[in-house]
């Protein structure tokens, strides 16, 4: 069977859905191809969504302990896992709902199966029941995604060997869990277990937890997260895997580092990698590095002019919020915009507890590429508000050019981190200096107001900590 379309999207994840959709609202013809029977991709599915479900639930139970100390005790939780694993996928469900119904308004053609090129107009799409059809296409959108990166000489076969998407499942609270890699996602999954009760193990081979983020950042949450997991093992490399009836026994690679250990799960969270090589592109004549990201312009153009391509798979940082403003950038170039994609930061986000959240440039990026700055830090011990939740350890951190003092960077760890970094994305958008933080005027109590005092530290205006005066 063949079909034919204008615009073709492969891959039906954040940015491949919000490609669809704009495209078929600027008048094109679309068919959007999805391999999975639901819409919404890794993310919606089993990513972002689910974990932060999740990690809402986590939260809940260590605000509850938490306020044991101020006089009110709930005791023990009680965790019925199949009804927390209902809500979990109530929730995808959802979403997933609400997408498909947005395609069908859209007139949007969906089909699900895995999808090839065949030649730079074609595409091959293989469903269930195993027959490829053929699709013919004026333009493409390629959404394909990633996939977590396995580690090689580990036996996968054996199902307590995990990965995120088998930690979303939520089969089970495994009594002792080892999760491999101190990311993002390995933290946000050692957060939920811990709080749902099992014993949880890092181990990360780099010499701190979540690398891309500044220290100063990532200090409150280790602080946190060692009291609450079993252990963090740092330059420690995972050897080998042997299983045993009753458990998985685990050795490692490190200098005076952990003994072998026995655990009941082991969730490995090293990282994502893109699924370009997965595609057929060079029959299409698509560019494809060695890694397997496709290269793009500013208008997400592939090497084939009217082949686009968006999120995980054209690389870093690979978030869901990059994919969506990539998608839109893609679909009204296909449909003749003048556009480009000219986003000057990327926020990234742990929803660790405390949350890590920074955006534009880093003290460690700035150190390593010889850039000079100037910071302020205002702490949440100062804040009513943090005060008020009980959680004093947090910090908003703000990064300045020393020639113009426009902002250029920030980053907060605390409660609520994720969205209050918001604010500072848009400052540096907008080319706000310090007095256009500072100025603004913030609601008080918040934790939003530690933006505009984290200013007027830097200014020099602030009057709720004392800070001496600079001589000359």
């Amino acid at each position: 069977m063949e079909s034919t379309t204008q615009l073709v999207v492969l891959g039906a994840g954040p940015g491949g859905y919000t490609a669809a959709f704009r495209a078929a609202d600027l008048g094109l013809r679309v068919t959007l191809v999805e391999r999975e029977p639901s819409l919404g991709g890794v993310c919606l599915n089993v990513g972002c969504i689910p974990s932060k479900a999740l990690l809402h639930a986590a939260k809940v139970i260590a605000d509850a302990r938490d306020m044991a100390a101020h006089g009110i005790d709930f005791g023990q939780p009680v965790i019925d896992l199949a009804a927390l694993r209902g809500w979990k996928e109530k929730v995808i469900g959802q979403l997933t709902g609400g997408l498909k119904n947005l395609a069908k308004q859209r007139k949007i053609d969906v089909v699900t199966g895995e999808g090839r090129f065949v030649d730079a107009h074609t595409l091959s799409i293989t469903g269930a029941d195993g027959k490829p059809t053929h699709l013919h296409f004026e333009q493409a959108i390629v959404a394909a995604g990633s996939q977590p990166v396995r580690l090689p000489g580990l036996p996968y076969d054996d199902p307590r060997i995990i990965d995120s998407t088998g930690a979303l499942a939520l089969t089970d609270i495994p009594p002792r869990l080892l999760v491999v890699g101190g990311g993002i996602i390995g933290l946000e999954m050692a957060t939920v277990y811990a709080e749902l009760g099992s014993s949880v193990t890092v181990v990360e081979l780099a010499d701190g937890l979540i690398p891309g983020a500044d220290r100063d950042l990532v200090k409150p949450l280790e602080k946190r997260l060692k009291t609450r997991l079993a252990g963090i093992h740092l330059q420690t490399k995972l050897s080998r895997v042997t299983p045993e009836k009753e458990a998985l026994l685990v050795s490692f690679e490190r200098a005076n580092g952990p003994a072998d250990a026995r655990f009941d799960r082991v969730l490995v969270a090293v990282g994502r990698q893109p699924n370009g090589a997965l595609l057929n592109a060079d029959k299409a004549g698509i560019a494809i590095d060695a890694r397997g990201y496709i290269r793009v312009d500013r208008q997400m153009r592939t090497s084939q002019p009217h082949i686009f391509a968006i999120g995980d798979i054209v690389g870093n940082p690979m978030l869901a919020h990059k994919a969506t403003h990539e998608g839109k950038v893609a679909a009204e170039a296909a449909a003749g915009h003048n556009v480009a994609f000219d986003a000057r930061v990327i926020p990234s986000v742990a929803y660790t507890d405390p949350e890590i959240a920074w955006v534009g440039l880093t003290e460690t990026e700035a150190a390593a590429r010889g850039i000079a700055i100037e910071k302020a830090v205002f702490p949440w011990a100062a804040s009513g508000r943090a005060l008020s939740l009980g959680r004093p350890e947090g910090l908003t951190k703000l990064l300045f050019d020393p020639t113009d003092k426009r902002i250029v960077g920030a980053g907060i760890v605390g409660p609520a981190a994720g969205d209050l970094i918001a604010e500072a994305g848009l400052a540096i958008e907008m080319s706000c200096d310090a007095e256009d933080l500072g100025l603004t005027i913030h609601p008080h109590p918040t934790l939003s107001e530690t933006l505009g005092l984290a200013a007027e530290m830097f200014s020099g205006t602030i009057t709720d900590l004392y800070v001496p005066r600079k001589k000359g």
